[in-house]
């Protein structure tokens, strides 16, 4: 008779206390319908527990109205992942894979993180349990039933679309300012009308769409009956917009087929379907066309003057995180936030003139010049140490590899004992699991000391900071579009008072606009 050893499992649970459990319910829509079932799925988890001895609730997580094809739609969803690895949860249910996800990849990714963390989850409709490792398979032939359901359901909802589009039988389901809409047709709204004409007459007078949103602004103009922040996009949309003329453009944007779905505007890639005379027209179509011709001369012109400018998408505002775009102002040229330009009281920076952006970079670049060896000379220094401290000693990752061929070894044990009827089903997988999950913690600690692409590439920066003040022989007395574009990946506008270059190496560092 062999002797038997029996294998502790590496994570054990007190017997006095509970499993914390959570439960996810999700409906696909706000209907009356689905939030009776949205309902009766908070209740039935809530009493689930009430009497188990050795499970808890200690959280119900609950979306309401929201696709299960994009998980970075549910708020509810990502507070459940995030109390996981907060180390929470020990286990979750939820009524079925549907539920879950209706997207198989973003469902086996969820499930395979919650398990490297140790939680299982229970689906209860299909009888799936991840805590047995068999069970995968299972899920992902559900996960892609639940998926190709959601697919089907799509595909049946845009050939509706498709055929009504081509028929012409496609009811408007918003009105644009103008119109009001009565049973899924534009009924001309006469004030509205009038404001529609000025901003049209406006444009070819002369005005920018920036200008004629605060003049909307300045006279209190109302939307529906409220009071609305007119925005320069909002015009610029408006005056471009073939509704204003009677007609009526199908597919403008389209929604992509493949998972996640994006909402895309149609640039070619599926048809579109143009209908005259819809409805009763605001302006003429003469109108409308020397409109469409002005904005594309505009544009032109905007293009010509920032293609070429080397500041161009490099300027980010400090407040709101929104790109800077150049703005010619009585011949001086001027960036600006787009955020202040459209709507200026959601971010409070206001232009700064172009010559005071190029006389920072020139007084940065002379002072780094200055002081190089002092500051980046001792910085490359001291990342090159670090490194050879992190990879001189392999004690760390040598300890990391000899626990990983141990745990795969009791792995190997345990399926040995299992094979010769020592060990039952049950067990075998609990122990198993445990180890998995042991193993992919101690992968995962490894990937992160080993990492060292990332530093490889910031000391070479610094480097070439190094060669290039060494090789400027004097200082510079004017903005040089080589040398910025050499050694500044981008600047954040602090306040109109400062500047911050974000400079290759990963190196900040900021200068007074005087």
């Amino acid at each position: 008779m062999p002797t038997v050893t029996v294998i502790q499992p590496t994570i054990t649970e007190e017997q006095n206390t509970k499993i914390r459990c959570a439960a996810y319910c999700r409906v696909s829509s706000d209907s009356e319908d689905q939030l009776n079932s949205f309902m009766a799925q908070t209740r039935y988890y809530s009493q689930c527990f009430e009497n188990s001895e050795t499970e808890e609730l200690i959280n119900l997580y609950a979306d309401e109205g929201i696709t299960g094809t994009r998980e970075d739609k549910r708020d509810e969803f990502q507070r459940m992942m995030k109390d996981c690895r907060r180390g929470k949860i020990d286990r979750i249910y939820t009524k079925s894979i549907s539920r879950f996800a209706r997207n198989t990849k973003d469902c086996l990714k969820n499930v395979r993180e919650l398990k490297s963390l140790g939680i299982t989850v229970f689906f209860e409709k299909e009888n799936i349990d991840t805590a047995n490792m068999t069970d995968e398979m299972m899920i992902t032939i559900m996960g892609g039933l639940a998926q190709e359901e959601s697919t089907s359901i799509s595909q049946n909802m845009r050939w509706s679309i498709k055929k009504r589009m081509e028929n012409g039988t496609m009811k408007m389901c918003n009105s644009v300012f103008g119109y009001e809409l009565v049973n899924g047709e534009l009924i001309l709204n006469q004030d509205e009308a009038r404001i529609v004409r000025k901003i049209f007459d406006w444009y070819l007078n002369g005005y920018g769409s920036e200008k004629i949103a605060q003049m909307l602004n300045e006279m209190g103009i109302e939307k529906r009956g409220r009071s609305c922040h007119w925005t320069g996009p909002t015009v610029r949309v408006m005056l471009k917009n073939e509704k204003y003329i009677g007609d009526q453009l199908f597919q403008k944007r389209f929604t992509t087929t493949v998972l996640p779905r994006k909402n895309l505007p149609n640039r070619g890639e599926l048809p579109q379907y143009y209908y005259t005379g819809c409805h009763e027209a605001v302006i003429s179509k003469d109108v409308f066309d020397r409109v469409q011709e002005l904005i594309r001369l505009r544009g032109k012109n905007k293009r010509n003057e920032s293609r070429g400018n080397i500041l161009s998408k490099k300027i980010k505002c400090g407040e709101c995180g929104t790109t800077f775009r150049m703005k010619n102002c009585r011949g001086k040229i001027y960036w600006v936030c787009r955020l202040h330009t459209d709507e200026i009281e959601k971010c409070s920076v206001k232009p700064i003139n172009q010559d005071n952006i190029q006389s920072a970079f020139v007084r940065l670049c002379n002072k780094l010049w200055y002081n190089y060896k002092q500051i980046l000379v001792p910085l490359q220094t001291a990342l090159h140490d670090l490194k050879l401290r992190k990879f001189s000693s392999k004690t760390q990752v040598m300890d990391i590899h000899k626990e990983t061929a141990k745990l795969r070894e009791q792995t190997h044990v345990l399926a040995r004992l299992k094979t010769k009827g020592f060990l039952d089903e049950v067990k075998y997988i609990k122990q198993t699991t445990e180890l998995t999950a042991k193993i992919n913690k101690l992968q995962a600690e490894l990937k992160k000391l080993t990492r060292s692409d990332d530093e490889d590439e910031t000391i070479d920066q610094i480097e070439m900071l190094i060669d290039f003040f060494e090789k400027q022989s004097k200082p510079i007395t004017e903005f040089d579009e080589s040398a910025f574009e050499s050694i500044v990946e981008k600047i954040v506008v602090v306040n109109q008072h400062e500047l911050e270059f974000h400079l290759i190496g990963e190196l900040k560092l900021r200068e007074n606009i005087e």
